[in-house]
Order: structure tokens, then sequence, then C-alpha cells
């Protein structure tokens, strides 16, 4: 697991400079154990980020093609480093030279429920779904719901590469391209090119 359990935050908090970039450094606020965010990032390369919370965290994954409501499409999904609880709600302007720079919006966000099941009755817990690499949630977003799974597949042979696909239940529809359709934040209203141009006209 990045970071580790005891210091779940250690990497984030190396690879910024608070003094700099508006990012939250972690510890305000606390997690209700069930919250998603998918925020849109126009770093280096365009992607969505894919965050669940486990544990204190918000887990995350950076996903080049962003995600998909049809089955058929298996989406890389790039583990990256645990971002703290507060970072559900960061929109804005990562500064050039900073780790990420680039334009934020919170494209998608919501609660989730575990849908994978452990022993008896009970589901198995999100931190040890996370450790045996297969999530499995019930999004209950604004644009997305229903299922989706996390497989650690290893694409490539890179341990950090997972994939992210829709599971095929009622909410599955091939013919939707939210990411593209959809592109506005739901907490703003503004899309990611919006965010950018803010900066340029300062």
């Amino acid at each position: 697991m990045l970071g580790g359990r005891k210091n779940r935050l250690s990497d984030y908090k190396a690879r910024r400079d608070f003094r700099r970039s508006p990012e939250p450094s972690g510890g305000r606020k606390q997690g209700t154990g069930s919250r998603f965010v998918i925020q849109q990032h126009a770093a280096s390369s365009m992607h969505w980020d894919f965050r669940l919370e486990i544990e204190g965290v918000l887990v995350s994954w950076a996903v080049p093609k962003g995600p998909s409501t049809d089955p058929r499409e298996k989406r890389l999904a790039v583990r990256t480093e645990d971002h703290p609880i507060d970072y559900w709600e960061f929109e804005g302007i990562i500064p050039e030279g900073e780790y990420g720079a680039g334009a934020v919006i919170v494209w998608d966000t919501g609660r989730y429920r575990n849908l994978r099941a452990g022993d008896g009755d009970d589901a198995c817990p999100m931190a040890d779904s996370l450790d045996q690499g297969q999530i499995e949630v019930f999004l209950e977003g604004e644009k997305l719901t229903g299922g989706y799974a996390l497989v650690h597949a290893r694409v490539g042979g890179d341990e950090k590469n997972w994939l992210l696909v829709k599971m095929d239940d009622e909410q599955a529809d091939a013919r939707r391209r939210p990411t593209s359709t959809e592109p506005e934040s739901v907490l703003s209203g503004r899309t990611v090119e919006e965010v950018a141009d803010d900066k340029q006209a300062d």
C-alpha cells in the first residue's frame, strides 16, 4: 500500500509545497467512511482521478480515459498516493512547478456502497479488498450510478496498474459518454478549461 498504513499521507505531503499549492494539507476534516470523488485534472496529460474513502483517506487512482458506463470497456487506473479527506471538494489550479500542476474540478461525487462479499453475511472490509486487489462498489453520484470494480491487474507488469470496469447492471449504458457530454463540475458548474482560463486571465 502506498505510504503504508501508519502514515497514509506521507507521500502526499512529501510531494507538495503547501506554501505555493492551494491543495489541502489534510487533517481538518473527518471522514464518514463512504465518500467517493472523481476529479478531472488537466495536468501534463488530461485524466480523471478516482478516489474512494477508505480508513480515513481518499485512496486514489488516475484514470487516463476517465470512467466508462460501458461494461465492455476496461479503463486503465494507475494507483497514486493517498489523499486527505478534504481533497474531495478541492477545485482550482495547482501552480506550475508543483507536482500535478494544472486545473482541477470535481467532476462527480457522492457516496458508495461496498458490494464485495466477505465472511458470512458481512461485506469484505474495504481495506482488505484494497490489499487483495479486488474492489467492488456501488456508486451513488450525480453523474455515475451503479456498480464498478477495480481490479489490480498489473497491466504491463507495473504494480501501480489497475483496471476500472463498469459492472453489467441496470445502470450500465454503452451509449453514454459522460466524460465528454457532461464536462461541468458538480460543485461549481465550470469546466476544467474554464478553471484554467481563470488563471490565464490573472
